[in-house]
């Protein structure tokens, strides 16, 4: 008996029950386990505010809607010129013994021409140039209350919207504004400020070949009165007033060629800025190229090409002399040809656009504000309650839980004396 008395208790004490919980642990368990049943009474016992939160926020949103200070939109939409190859490709086949000195010329309008035009003429419609004419033609320093110009073009800026199409390339200018008219007021006006600006400026690919083949055409316009001059001066010298006609021939064939070949450089050094060695295109130009310069070198019978294959037997120095300058003044004749028909051939082009942006809509007075938008406001407005609403029953019945308890009440107590003592302060600072 004793021993099996000893192995009872062993086995009493080595197994026991577990502990129960405290009545704080279980209010705090209780406390923390919210079930949807719960909540949801809870909502139902306070429908009645519940619903009165929700229709106050909606009459609040939709006084919103009469009270805000009404807003119109007034759009837009310009065509940018595009890039195309202009007269100058189709003109140029009509050179007839220029040949391949079209290349100069296409490549030089190419080069100049934009990458992307739409992006630029947006960067030029929102330059601080026009916005400024905008504040000074309608004094909008005076309308939106600003004493600084920085500050007006500020509020201005974020009343426009200037924005170019992806898809289809057009651009759409939107100004916002109090008044719908002058909305439309506004938008019109800034074309037409825009377009001053860009009466002073070279913008287009036309009016940019223009002015290059300008400054071009001077260059070779002196250059062929020099060369010119040192004819003239040749011809007393020497005593030689014409060459015969294989001569002649031979020089306006050199003549030709040295053009060429400089055409043809040059479009290899601008193939060269987008295309590698390996380009099919590249090469073909870099083997047109050696065959000018292997036929410039057969007709003037010298690596540098500076000297025709006429026979020394059959042409004294004087006329060698003679032939030199004929020569230079025969190349600086055709280059100036072909500059001053490109020169023409761009101010045509320049002429033939007229405006530089075109207007596809014009702005008219909207019959529809566009802010406030009560379809907009109520609906956030009353979302936004509900939620409010829903937050604020949740936690006043936590609230109310949370004092309800002993050990919670001299904390409520506390945050209730403080409330009272800065209500206190502030009505006697008041």
């Amino acid at each position: 008996m004793p021993l099996l008395n000893r192995s009872n208790t062993m086995i009493e004490t080595e197994v026991q029950p577990e502990a129960p919980l405290s009545d704080q642990e279980s209010a705090l368990q209780d406390e923390n386990e919210v079930s949807l049943l719960d909540v949801t009474a809870l909502l139902v016992s306070k429908r009645r505010f519940i619903v009165r939160f929700v229709l106050g926020a909606a009459l609040l949103g939709t006084i919103l809607c009469f009270v805000l200070p009404t807003r119109y939109e007034a759009h837009v939409v310009l065509l940018p010129p595009a890039q195309n190859s202009s007269l100058a490709s189709s003109l140029m086949g009509q050179l007839g013994n220029l040949g391949s000195l079209g290349a100069l010329a296409s490549l030089s309008g190419g080069g100049l021409s934009l990458k992307n035009p739409a992006d630029m003429y947006v960067s030029l419609l929102t330059s601080r140039t026009v916005e400024d004419a905008m504040i000074r033609r309608f004094e909008l320093m005076k309308e939106y209350r600003e004493k600084r110009l920085s500050d007006t073009r500020k509020v201005f800026e974020r009343r426009t919207s200037v924005e170019a199409g992806a898809k289809d390339g057009l651009i759409r200018l939107t100004i916002e504004d109090r008044d719908a008219k002058r909305a439309a007021d506004l938008a019109n006006a800034y074309v037409e400020e825009f377009r001053r600006l860009s009466a002073s400026l070279a913008i287009t690919e036309a009016a940019r070949r223009r002015l290059f083949f300008q400054q071009q055409l001077q260059e070779a316009k002196d250059n062929l009165s020099a060369a010119e001059d040192a004819m003239t001066k040749t011809q007393q010298s020497t005593g030689v007033l014409q060459i015969d006609s294989q001569a002649r021939s031979l020089i306006e064939s050199a003549a030709v060629l040295r053009a060429q070949v400089v055409a043809k450089q040059v479009q290899i050094e601008g193939m060269r800025s987008f295309a590698t060695d390996d380009n099919p295109a590249l090469i073909l130009a870099k083997q047109e190229l050696a065959a000018l310069q292997s036929q410039l070198e057969r007709l003037s019978g010298s690596q540098q090409g500076s000297d025709l294959n006429l026979s020394k037997g059959r042409v004294s120095e004087a006329g060698m002399e003679y032939i030199r300058r004929y020569r230079d003044l025969k190349y600086q004749e055709t280059v100036f040809e072909l500059l001053a028909k490109e020169f023409e051939i761009a101010k045509l082009d320049e002429a033939r656009e007229g405006s530089i942006i075109q207007v596809v809509d014009p702005a008219v007075t909207p019959d529809k504000k566009s802010f406030p938008k009560p379809s907009v406001i109520i609906p956030l407005t009353t979302l936004a309650g509900l939620l409010i609403a829903l937050f604020w029953v949740w936690f006043r019945d936590r609230f109310t839980q949370a004092s309800g308890r002993p050990e919670h009440r001299a904390q409520v107590e506390a945050i209730k004396r403080h409330w009272r003592d800065n209500r206190e302060k502030v009505i006697r600072a008041s």
